[in-house]
């Protein structure tokens, strides 16, 4: 049969997982009573509650007589490693553009990416039928974006689609017929994308995702490059330096037949399959045959720019709500993670109670610990921090810059600029986009960006979309301010009282309720000032034998701020923590103990002075 391998990458939300669902649907890989969820390919929990894709995950359609491997990628920077790996497998690409919005900075990041390792990428404008959509003016947006990317002539001619996912239809005109649904982008796939390539001899082929099953034990899914392989066929894995990691023997052979995997015989070079049997073979290894000498070369990756630690959860509430605590559990699930998530790196402190986890950015990070919560972990991890690096020829310190474009309404366009110029960022761009909106774009701090999301909804009440993107390293900006409000610290371990939290609410607001469990050193409230207060939240009504009209009312408490985890991590100070249980999210001090944070204050500015 003849095969096409291709990926679909495209910004979030523009419509990729959506466009798969049709794809399957109009190929007739679904049975016609057979009831299918939307965005079947978002198969993990968090994909389906916040709609986006997170892990890269293929597919296969049958088209004539043709086999189409489809791999879906994420559409979110942060989780770039896993689209850099991806594109290895493929040998063509679909971008998809959204018709209102144009290409936003990851459609950028993953087009630079497909363009570098030759690719001729089919580009299809998706959501014609939306009432802001700018189709001409986003198609020369893309031509510009290609020519921006260095591509090839070959490159710029592109071909081009217009549609909508969700309609199920593509045609090569944006007011062309419906009626053929998606069948002009399926015949074009194959006459446009090459069949794969495939080298001569004997089998080899590179892991590009890794996943653990209860039944097969680890599963491996990569491009075979060249020969085919059977079951029980004696394998070998080399590691990236060409080193032995071990040899062994293919239990069993699975290849993606619509949302399944089947079984099969035997798979020939070109095809994209998953492999069981081997123990220790990890993503950019190289399978192969035992008489080949020599490992496949792997697809760089870009480095982490973020990092944060994983500390062992020593609160006074420590192990109550989750039974996953001790450091040697919570080292292995995280050295099982990176084995599968080349993006993320994981050093070990010396004391051995904590970890630094470096990954591309806040929400990479947020995502493996909203896992790590549902699978009964407690953790407590440290605000996010920047990875710098020293330039070799000057020795002057260097800081990860991000490209941000914020799209925002043109009566809060000031405040934002304001802000982002606080954080060091440099403004290269402003932009309409239509309908009363203006495109902001900036060169910024990635240090500066830290907790800036949830401000700057605040500052354009909720109609600001931040997209950002690594750009390079560039010189240390100097000082950012950081938060203004102080923080309430319970001064006592029990019970939150109503009575006491109504009488602290001139204070600052809470972001506690009466009934939560509190000890010395936990958060409970921003402080209206700029300093942290130590307050008594225990402290119940005094009783007395003398009754007074209106002092018996019940208290009406204000509504807490509820933290959500991402918003928790960066609204943190350097000296607080967040304590991540499966029940609960908690913030608190380092330090517990008040005269210990002295003591430390105290160390700090001798060390400053």
């Amino acid at each position: 049969m003849n095969l096409r391998n291709i990926a679909i990458i495209a910004h979030v939300d523009h419509g990729k997982t959506t466009l798969v669902d049709e794809l399957l649907k109009q190929s007739g890989s679904f049975r016609e009573n057979q009831r299918v969820m939307e965005r079947v390919m978002d198969s993990n929990d968090i994909e389906k509650e916040r709609g986006i894709t997170i892990l890269a995950k293929a597919t296969s359609i049958e088209w004539k007589d043709t086999r189409i491997n489809i791999v879906d990628t994420p559409g979110h920077a942060d989780f770039g490693g896993e689209v850099e790996r991806i594109l290895s497998m493929v040998d063509g690409a679909i971008v998809l553009v959204d018709a209102a919005e144009g290409p936003m900075p990851q459609t950028k990041f993953v087009v630079g990416k497909a363009l570098k390792v030759g690719l001729r990428p089919i580009v299809a404008i998706n959501k014609v039928d939306r009432p802001d959509a700018r189709i001409d003016e986003v198609v020369n947006e893309v031509f510009d974006l290609f020519a921006a990317l260095d591509a090839t002539d070959e490159q710029l001619d592109f071909p081009i689609l217009y549609g909508s996912g969700r309609s199920g239809w593509m045609n090569t005109d944006p007011n062309g017929s419906q009626e053929e649904g998606l069948t002009p982008l399926l015949d074009l796939v194959v006459k446009h994308v090459p069949a794969p390539t495939v080298e001569e001899g004997p089998f080899k082929m590179i892991g590009t995702i890794l996943e653990a099953n209860n039944f097969l034990g680890r599963i491996i899914t990569g491009r075979i490059a060249a020969g085919s392989i059977k079951p029980n066929q004696a394998v070998k894995v080399l590691g990236q330096d060409g080193k032995l990691i071990e040899q062994g023997r293919i239990s069993k052979i699975l290849a993606f037949r619509g949302i399944e995997r089947t079984a099969i015989e035997e798979a020939h070079a070109g095809d994209i399959v998953a492999i069981a049997g081997l123990s220790k073979g990890t993503v950019a290894d190289t399978f192969c045959d035992p008489a080949v000498t020599e490992a496949m070369k792997a697809q760089p990756i870009d480095p982490p720019t973020v990092t944060m630690s994983f500390i062992v959860n020593d609160s006074p509430l420590a192990g109550t709500e989750g039974d996953k605590v001790t450091s040697r559990v919570i080292r292995d699930r995280l050295f099982k993670e990176a084995e599968g998530n080349v993006a993320l790196k994981i050093e070990e402190s010396a004391d051995k109670d904590s970890f630094f986890v470096s990954g591309r950015g806040e929400l990479q990070l947020a995502v493996l610990i909203e896992n790590m919560r549902r699978e009964g972990f407690e953790l407590a991890v440290s605000r996010p921090r920047v990875v710098m690096h020293k330039d070799e020829a000057t020795g002057q310190m260097m800081e990860p810059i991000e490209e941000v474009v914020i799209d925002v309404d043109e009566e809060h366009s000031g405040v934002v600029v304001q802000k982002m110029s606080e954080r060091k960022a440099e403004m290269v761009e402003l932009r309409p986009s239509g309908g009363n909106r203006v495109r902001l774009v900036f060169f910024a701090p990635t240090r500066g960006l830290i907790g800036y999301q949830s401000e700057l909804l605040t500052d354009t009440r909720g109609t600001a979309v931040m997209n950002r993107l690594f750009h390079d390293y560039q010189p240390y900006k100097g000082e950012i301010g950081g938060r203004v409000n102080g923080v309430l610290l319970a001064n006592e371990a029990g019970e939150a009282v109503a009575y006491a939290l109504f009488n602290l609410e001139d204070r600052g607001p809470m972001i506690i309720d009466a009934g939560e469990k509190v000890y010395m050193g936990m958060i409970i409230g921003i402080h209206s000032r700029d300093n942290d207060l130590e307050v008594n939240v225990l402290k119940g009504k005094k009783l007395t034998n003398i009754r007074a009209a209106g002092k018996d009312e019940a208290v009406k408490l204000t509504p807490p701020i509820r933290f959500t985890l991402e918003r928790a991590l960066s609204w943190i100070q350097d000296d607080e923590l967040v304590e991540v249980t499966p029940k609960s999210i908690r913030l608190r001090k380092m330090f517990l103990d008040a005269n210990d944070r002295k003591r430390m204050e105290k160390a700090k500015a001798a060390v400053a002075g």
